[in-house]
């Protein structure tokens, strides 16, 4: 690598840019670009569904549960950041335990009324529907889920409404 200082009668400074520098840091970056890329740019391919609103059936052996946190200020109003969960069986609210319980034994008269489980398909198996307050935490959800799961019910749903403007409103 070679240098120039200048002549020895000359007292102007140099005016050339010393570009070392420059292409060192050039070349770090350009690494770091080219390890990292590759990296941001991985994905895992997946098709996600298309969401469209379907009006829900509801069949009278379908079991309407709602979530919501529950109120531990004592001020009325549901708490977000509480861990104190509200679960209603229709309009009557359950603890986890009474939820278990309803639940068997719903699945329990069904089994007496259709005549044991041969005789279960899709169209009499019953569904869960859960309305979950849109604050509530997903701990909340989840062990109504697991709940009703454990009891067993094998097809548990979402209750939400549209979003504004996805003329499903329009359609009915």
């Amino acid at each position: 690598m070679g240098m120039s200082v200048g002549d020895k009668g000359d007292d102007a400074p140099m005016s050339d840019i010393n570009t070392t520098p420059l292409v060192d840091i050039m070349l770090v970056l350009l690494i770091i670009f080219l390890i990292t890329v590759p990296v941001v740019l991985e994905t895992v391919n997946l098709k996600l569904p298309d969401v469209v609103f379907e009006a829900t059936t509801t069949k009278p052996e379908n079991v309407l549960l709602s979530v919501r946190s529950g109120d531990t200020d004592g001020d009325g109003e549901p708490n977000p950041e509480s861990t104190v969960c509200e679960v209603y069986w229709g309009q009557t609210p359950v603890d986890s335990k009474q939820l278990l319980e309803k639940g068997q034994d719903k699945l329990k008269k069904l089994l007496e009324d259709i005549g044991g489980v041969d005789n279960i398909t899709e169209d009499n198996f019953p569904e869960v529907h859960i309305r979950g307050d849109i604050n509530t935490p997903y701990q909340c959800i989840g062990g109504v889920i697991y709940t009703m799961q454990y009891a067993g019910f094998q097809k548990i749903g979402f209750i939400s409404e549209p979003a504004p403007g996805s003329g499903m409103l329009e359609r009915m």
